[in-house]
């Protein structure tokens, strides 16, 4: 019954939980970067913040977003994400972490008789061991799922960690744990008729879907599944945000308790640290001044770019012809000549 597979899936309610470290990271083929009114945000994350001890000061605060197919959890979360108004964020999709399918299930998706809607179909170990790595500011290889061959890319895509962690899927609350990783969440709760229709559009306009094969999926798979496992899911809540990115009022008291969570970023003050760099590229100095304002850099010379693997153009080279005037002979020449018989 769908009771007996929520209990399995579930916790009881009321039942005491351990108490977890406070915390806080998309993941799908796109630029890393949000770009916003106010700011870029970095959506790929950044190497993590240590404190004096050579340790992560802080675990990201990590949001999960769950709803029905379709209900706007993706807009929701980048509205999260504008009005968080912090530097590095994280965005991963469970959309990334279908299964591999097998031949007879890569027969059966092609003629729409395969079930994505199911908590089978996910790869909740790689969802687990993914969260747990990002939460501890360690970078991680995420999977793309290709939707319309029902496979993953052969080029993974790399995130790190980050200040936040946003999560979203349509079973994101569907395993126990999962669930102690996630600090705060959110069930994105939009009418069945709209979420239909968003289906209808987004599957045939980004997924190549005609829309006989749309309708059956969503009448076989889509809509049982919201009723006997997505929407019990809703009781796991910490908000629920009726009418999805329509509800500014949720949004911002979601970003309010954020804020709260993120007020102490590490040990060390940032206008004590200083940043000693022989030499540092414009990228760079811009990149770290734009993280952390208060951060001090010094170095001896700033050089305009950097080459397609990332190595400073010109580079340091001669250090003492650089910076005192002096320039290498070259073999050969007449001033070694003179030198040598001198």
């Amino acid at each position: 019954s769908s009771a007996e597979a929520l209990d399995r899936l579930l916790p009881p309610v009321g039942t005491g939980r351990s108490p977890r470290k406070r915390t806080t990271s998309q993941c799908k083929s796109e630029p890393p970067l949000l770009r916003t009114s106010k700011r870029t945000i970095y959506t790929a994350g950044r190497p993590p913040w240590y404190n004096e001890h050579g340790t992560q000061s802080k675990e990201a605060f990590a949001i999960g977003l769950g709803g029905g197919s379709a209900s706007g959890k993706t807009t929701v979360a980048r509205m999260i994400i504008e009005a968080l108004d912090v530097p590095w964020v994280v965005l991963l999709s469970m959309d990334s972490f279908y299964k591999v399918l097998t031949q007879q299930q890569q027969e059966q998706a092609a003629l729409h008789n395969y079930n994505f809607d199911h908590p089978d179909a996910f790869d909740f170990d790689l969802i687990v061991s993914t969260l747990q790595k990002l939460k501890q500011g360690k970078s991680v290889k995420v999977p793309v799922y290709d939707f319309t061959t029902h496979s993953r890319k052969k080029d993974w895509k790399t995130l790190y960690g980050a200040n936040v962690i946003i999560f979203e899927g349509i079973m994101a609350f569907a395993d126990k744990t999962l669930l102690e990783l996630l600090d705060m969440k959110i069930f994105v709760d939009t009418d069945s008729d709209i979420r239909l229709v968003r289906r209808l559009r987004r599957d045939i306009s980004e997924r190549g879907r005609d829309i006989a094969g749309v309708i059956k999926q969503y009448n076989k798979f889509v809509k049982p599944a919201f009723d006997q496992y997505i929407q019990p899911t809703m009781r796991l809540a910490d908000i629920v945000v009726p009418r999805g990115s329509g509800n500014t009022v949720a949004i911002d008291l979601i970003v309010q308790h954020v804020h709260s969570q993120l007020e102490e970023d590490h040990d060390v003050p940032e206008d004590k640290i200083f940043l000693l760099s022989l030499l540092m590229a414009e990228m760079g100095v811009h990149s770290v001044a734009y993280a952390f304002p208060r951060v001090r850099i010094i170095t001896t010379a700033v050089d305009k770019r950097v080459n397609d693997l990332f190595r400073i153009i010109p580079g340091i080279g001669n250090f003492g012809d650089r910076y005192f005037g002096t320039d290498a002979v070259p073999e050969g020449s007449d001033e070694e000549e003179a030198a040598s018989m001198g």
